[in-house]
């Protein structure tokens, strides 16, 4: 069975390498078609191709300018164009990162699979009719939590037989802890839907030690001068990311309702580390599964210190949360995944 993952813009690189090659060491013929990774190395494939077809431009030349979209919308256009050209058995769309384009010009033309990372993106998460079209276009939508599920038949009107519920896999690492004790972490891309100002005061309020990882989408300003918070700015690669997460003793996510589930999240449990999160979208979903750390109702910033104050404080409580993050490793694999989405992409072969 040939495969073709796309993920035009890149955004979640690392979850699409460690999916194609799960599914290549099934044994499918798999290819990644993308664009240029915009920070840091890209990984390098492991048994399956990889294309960088869109973008040749903007994944190079531009940053933030105000010319970039409109440049970068032409450049969809013509890789979609590309994209017919090329074999597959089955389509699987990872991104549509130009809905009002891709519901009219996404060469489908067989079997095809979307996956819904982000149920209602923030650009267009008023325009639910473009999103119910969309989604129709596709023989499968695959989701990764129950919230999503829900979300996808209650607020955008997805046919619910169409839809596969395939845990998000964590992304594996060699459990570490060489923390002090005190010591929380906050990583990732830094984008305003992360709340950094809770953690921030959540830290603030417990005389918690901060450790701040990420590349900021938006000015820091004021924030950057609080006291007792080490800011390490930028693309961090996964070498830095492991020293961090060892070194951390809780991992934060007071995140508001945005994406379905966090890649952040599940590196930190890939780690074992413990975690602290709002219960919004399927973030919690794997944290209360699996014990593995601390769960506040939305936006509740006191539950969340609380939450964490006792992670702090009780050895015993911290070494639960952080054997939860170990079983949730365990169970949620990338082959776990592949086995689920290669039925998935026979159920439509066969329909």
């Amino acid at each position: 069975m040939r495969v073709l993952l796309l993920d035009p813009a890149a955004f979640t690189l690392p979850y699409d390498h460690h999916l194609a090659s799960a599914l290549a060491a099934r044994g499918l013929d798999v290819e990644l078609v993308t664009s240029r990774f915009r920070f840091g190395d890209a990984p390098t494939p492991q048994g399956y191709a990889h294309r960088e077809l869109f973008y040749p431009a903007t994944s190079r030349l531009f940053r933030r300018s105000r010319l970039r979209l409109p440049v970068k919308a032409a450049e969809h256009v013509a890789g979609l164009a590309r994209l017919r050209g090329l074999p597959r058995d089955v389509l699987h769309v990872q991104w549509a990162p130009f809905p009002q384009v891709d519901v009219r010009l996404l060469p489908l033309g067989g079997p095809s699979v979307i996956t819904a990372h982000d149920i209602l993106p923030r650009r267009t998460q008023t325009r639910t009719e473009l999103w119910r079209r969309l989604y129709g276009r596709f023989d499968r939508v695959v989701v990764h939590s129950e919230d999503g599920r829900r979300r996808l038949v209650e607020e955008v009107g997805v046919v619910e037989e169409a839809i596969r519920i395939i845990a998000h896999p964590v992304f594996p690492s060699v459990p570490r802890y060489e923390d002090d004790g005190g010591t929380l972490l906050f990583f990732g891309l830094i984008r305003p839907y992360k709340q950094i100002d809770h953690a921030l005061e959540v830290a603030a309020r417990l005389g918690a030690r901060l450790l701040v990882l990420g590349d900021p989408t938006f000015e820091l300003g004021e924030r950057l001068r609080r006291p007792g918070v080490e800011w390490r700015l930028g693309y961090q690669p996964d070498a830095e990311i492991a020293r961090a997460l060892a070194s951390s003793t809780v991992a934060l996510f007071p995140y508001r309702r945005e994406l379905d589930q966090s890649g952040a999240l599940l590196r930190a449990l890939g780690a074992g580390a413990a975690v602290a999160c709002y219960d919004v979208g399927g973030i919690a979903e794997p944290v209360k599964r699996f014990g593995a750390g601390v769960v506040a109702p939305p936006d509740d910033l006191d539950a969340l210190v609380e939450g964490v104050r006792g992670l702090l404080v009780s050895p015993a409580t911290l070494a639960a949360a952080r054997a939860g993050a170990r079983a949730a490793a365990a169970a949620l694999t990338w082959e776990a995944a592949a086995e689920a989405h290669a039925t998935v992409y026979e159920d439509c072969l066969r329909s």
